[in-house]
């Protein structure tokens, strides 16, 4: 499903080279839940920016779906995007001004589905996260845990392939956490491809991989009993 090979990102300005990822080579097959572990600055969130086509690397390739997707334009990197990638981000990043429903069926307008269709899929994917009693209340009604839920739906009412989580339990306490956590176990057990970024052994532990980054490079990965330089 994706494969990079020798990626680079180098940030520059006029006086400073900032090298975030360095010959970084991954390759995360269909149904793998792969959790992505490293301190502040190592180039985690670069690389699920690169993963997401939310960026470009300035050097080496990215393969997503048997494309080669280094050098597309913001345009055609969109066009992939919406159709194949959903995103569960830190802070949730919903509207406030939306209700629940209108949340979750944001990306579905941007797909230009049909009214029909969207109502369908919308009251599936609430249903599928046990939120439609919540449907006509805003964000700020709702707990973080709960807010947490509805950008999970959110990220799979289009039916991607694969779902980006970058610290999806950084906001949340440790019982809100878990529960994300199992229910993205359970959406990988269903057969949706994951790769989380973490700052949480434990909940990198829910992974079947765990990819160690430092500095840009990729030092480490475990697999379910297997480890490996």
């Amino acid at each position: 499903m994706i494969r990079t090979n020798n990626l680079k990102k180098i940030y520059r300005t006029e006086e400073v080279e900032t090298t975030a990822l360095d010959n970084v080579n991954i390759e995360i097959k269909e149904g793998e839940f792969v959790s992505i572990m490293g301190p502040s600055g190592c180039g985690k969130s670069t690389l699920m920016n690169i993963l997401g086509m939310l960026d470009n690397p300035t050097e080496g390739e990215y393969n997503f779906l048997g494309t080669e997707v280094s050098k597309y334009s913001e345009r055609q990197r969109a066009s992939m995007r919406k159709n194949n990638i959903g995103f569960v981000f830190q802070s949730f990043n919903l509207i406030d001004e939306l209700t629940i429903y209108e949340n979750i069926e944001l990306p579905l307008l941007y797909l230009k589905t049909s009214v029909s269709e969207r109502k369908k899929k919308v009251g599936a994917v609430l249903e599928r996260m046990q939120i439609m009693h919540r449907r006509n209340h805003f964000p700020q009604q709702l707990s973080g845990g709960q807010q947490q839920r509805v950008a999970v739906a959110r990220a799979l009412v289009s039916n991607p392939k694969i779902i980006l989580a970058d610290e999806p339990t950084g906001n949340l306490d440790s019982l809100h956490g878990d529960e994300v956590m199992k229910m993205l176990t359970e959406l990988n057990e269903g057969g949706t491809t994951i790769v989380m970024v973490t700052h949480s052994p434990a909940y990198a532990d829910y992974g079947n991989r765990i990819v160690h980054l430092f500095d840009g490079h990729i030092v480490t990965e475990n697999m379910k009993g297997k480890f490996h330089v």
